[in-house]
């Protein structure tokens, strides 16, 4: 089990070295977060790579971080003993080509199916006034489509008169139909049970879970203070929180909630874990140190599942919950097989980066509520994709529950 936590740190850092922009500063190397807007600080011990990174710093062993310096720089010894260091040429890993290249090049066609498919059913609510309107599916259609075109509402209406062509919708909305339906709070609740539904052909695949969550970037700023500046005032960008359960195996989500940047992640955990129990079965649940409160691990137990969240540093066994005190010395006496399969909470921050390099991220609308929508829309488009990858690559067929 350990080398296998130690291959799955190996295969995010040669992600890492392929995809982000590591640099040197002095003796040591700047690596960039896989899921925010971080940066943490690589430098060279006499065991390995240290990291100021919380994964480090809770195993005290090379991280994905460490590894991604190892993989981007290229070692090599003169007869004399001299080092030299330069950066590798090429990162590769291992890749299924043949299923990767159908789900690629099938990939839009498959995802406006899907997508029809899923909202067929969603129904559309009774009109008494007004000059009716379009049917509840076209329009959510329209939304979802929108976002996963990643580019504005007036230019999309060319790959949306498309998708009328194709025969997925039948009617055109107009693109202010489309940041009509995305500014509706009502859409809220209805894109949340799309997400689960959406989720729900991976059941047979995924029964250890990770929760995390991360922001997406606003157009707009706020102004604060902070005693690392010198107490000067600071103007930073604003965001949005998007709290998720996710698949570990095939990066799905399962739950989202979105919230505001002040919102802390640990309460978060009851309601997403309950969402995903529905359809799921639950047996590991790993989430960090910001998720340890006996109501969590009470939850994550309650569902049959395993726990798989670290304890603070000021956390103490004796306790008058036989619960927490039970789970305290299984992390303190047991701390390799605990890493061993705690290691999957990392897959959460690579399913947000994958979400972002794919669909951006930031947020385009302005008001609060457009902003949820679009950030719960992101996570749909993202279900969908992870869907028509597995169709290709485990044959999982893609059939929806209806309402």
């Amino acid at each position: 089990m350990a080398n296998e936590t130690s291959n799955g740190r190996q295969q995010r850092g040669l992600e890492l070295a392929a995809t982000k922009r590591i640099t040197k500063a002095g003796t040591t190397w700047v690596v960039p977060s896989q899921s925010s807007n971080s940066r943490y600080t690589v430098s060279r011990g006499a065991t390995g790579y240290r990291c100021t990174c919380p994964d480090f710093e809770l195993r005290g062993e090379t991280c994905k971080h460490g590894y991604a310096v190892e993989f981007f720089l290229k070692r090599e010894t003169a007869p004399d003993g001299t080092v030299t260091e330069t950066r590798a040429v090429r990162v590769t890993y291992s890749q299924d080509w043949a299923a990767y290249n159908r789900a690629q090049t099938t990939e839009k066609d498959s995802f406006c199916a899907l997508l029809r498919d899923l909202v067929a059913s969603v129904p559309t609510p009774t009109q008494t006034t007004g000059r009716p309107s379009l049917p509840m599916p076209e329009k959510l259609f329209a939304a979802a489509f929108k976002v996963y075109s990643t580019v504005s509402g007036r230019r999309f209406m060319t790959d949306l008169r498309g998708a009328v062509a194709d025969g997925y919708v039948a009617h055109p909305p107009h693109y202010n139909s489309v940041f009509n339906v995305i500014e509706d709070d009502a859409t809220t609740a209805v894109l949340q049970d799309l997400i689960a539904r959406s989720a729900q052909p991976l059941q047979a695949v995924e029964t250890s879970f990770a929760v995390d969550s991360t922001g997406f970037g606003t157009t707009r700023f706020y102004r604060h203070f902070t005693s690392k500046y010198g107490g000067k005032e600071q103007v930073s960008r604003d965001y949005v929180k998007v709290h998720a359960m996710v698949g570990v195996k095939t990066g799905v989500v399962t739950a989202v909630e979105v919230s505001d940047r002040d919102a802390h992640d640990g309460p978060m955990l009851p309601g997403l874990v309950a969402a995903t129990a529905t359809t799921f079965k639950i047996d590991k649940v790993s989430a960090d140190k910001a998720y340890s409160s006996r109501k969590n691990l009470a939850t994550i137990e309650g569902v049959g599942a395993m726990p798989l969240v670290p304890f603070t540093s000021r956390a103490v066994g004796n306790s008058d919950s036989p619960m927490w005190n039970r789970l305290f010395h299984f992390f303190s006496l047991h701390r390799d097989e605990f890493l061993a399969a705690y290691h999957c909470r990392s897959n959460a921050e690579s399913t947000f980066s994958a979400i972002k390099r794919k669909f951006g991220e930031s947020i385009r609308s302005k008001t609060p509520v457009a902003q949820t929508n679009e950030a719960l829309l992101k996570v749909l488009c993202h279900n969908i994709v992870c869907l028509i990858h597995e169709m290709h690559e485990s044959g999982v067929p893609a059939t929806f529950p209806v309402c």
